[in-house]
């Protein structure tokens, strides 16, 4: 499996500007994805061990993605306070905090799905196999939020690039090849 690792409070004083926040959190993002593959693969090396699972193994796992998830928060919350407090921008900090709360919806039913999917090896039933569907189904649902929650963003953000991109420009020819490059 592979390593964990993230620097907590990472947030705090490195990402001053809001550009560079709004970078600092997208990056927590894509952290967050690979830590649910890593979630994701641990859990298949589990399954894999049925019926003799290896539960300390994975208990372990969950607590190191737990802690990662954590500390992942911490900085994203962190974030979005800046957003709000030092630097006026509501809009930006309001899709951040939806996309918090959608996010610990989302882990909250990998969990489950994770326990059902553990259910259809060790108890098949058409119950089981029903909740399966109910689950990857409210999944789903989740993703799609986020994916329009993260579409929110971009346009909430989209100001912060569009006024130093026109600044640069209107400075001297040469900087658009700068903005280009």
């Amino acid at each position: 499996m592979g390593e964990l690792t993230v620097t907590e409070g990472q947030a705090s004083d490195s990402e001053t500007t809001p550009k560079q926040m709004l970078s600092r959190f997208y990056s927590l993002q894509e952290e967050r994805v690979q830590t649910y593959q890593l979630f994701e693969e641990g859990f298949q090396a589990y399954l894999k061990g049925a019926p003799n699972y290896n539960f300390p193994l994975f208990r372990r796992l969950v607590h190191e993605i737990t802690e990662t998830f954590n500390k992942i928060s911490v900085d994203i919350l962190l974030i979005k306070k800046k957003f709000s407090e030092q630097n006026n921008l509501l809009g930006i900090a309001d899709v951040i905090g939806k996309i918090q709360d959608i996010e610990k919806t989302k882990i909250e039913l990998v969990a489950k799905l994770q326990l059902v999917r553990q259910r259809q090896i060790d108890e098949p039933s058409e119950t089981v196999e029903s909740e399966n569907e109910t689950v990857k189904t409210r999944l789903k649902e989740v993703r799609d939020q986020l994916v329009d929650l993260m579409e929110e963003l971009k346009y909430e953000s989209e100001d912060l690039y569009v006024g130093e991109s026109n600044h640069e420009v209107t400075e001297s020819p040469d900087s658009r090849n700068e903005v280009e490059r």
